[in-house]
């Protein structure tokens, strides 16, 4: 059961999507994750967010909204990740 899909902005928040983004990222360190994704959020209109179930997070995107000449508005996605436990569940749609 889906609990909550929400947006990481407190150091709390993206701190606790640590786990799961380093499953794909796994050259990330924690200190330098928060700090890196704080800087994204900043400058780049990055966002995170997660997906909680049971009161665990199970998937993490990291997305950002720009706009272009050539492709006029859109979304990019930076990273998309479900636990190593959770996927084969649609967690990622």
């Amino acid at each position: 059961m889906i609990d909550k899909i929400l947006l990481a902005i407190s150091i709390e928040e993206i701190t606790e999507c640590f786990v799961a983004m380093k499953e794909l990222r796994t050259h990330l360190e924690i200190a330098d994750f928060i700090t890196q994704v704080q800087r994204q959020q900043q400058q780049f209109n990055y966002q995170l967010v997660y997906l909680r179930i049971d009161n665990s997070i199970q998937a993490v995107a990291g997305f950002r909204i720009s706009e272009s000449l050539a492709w006029g508005k859109f979304l990019y996605v930076d990273d998309l990740v479900s636990r190593s436990e959770s996927r084969s569940h649609g967690y990622g749609t």
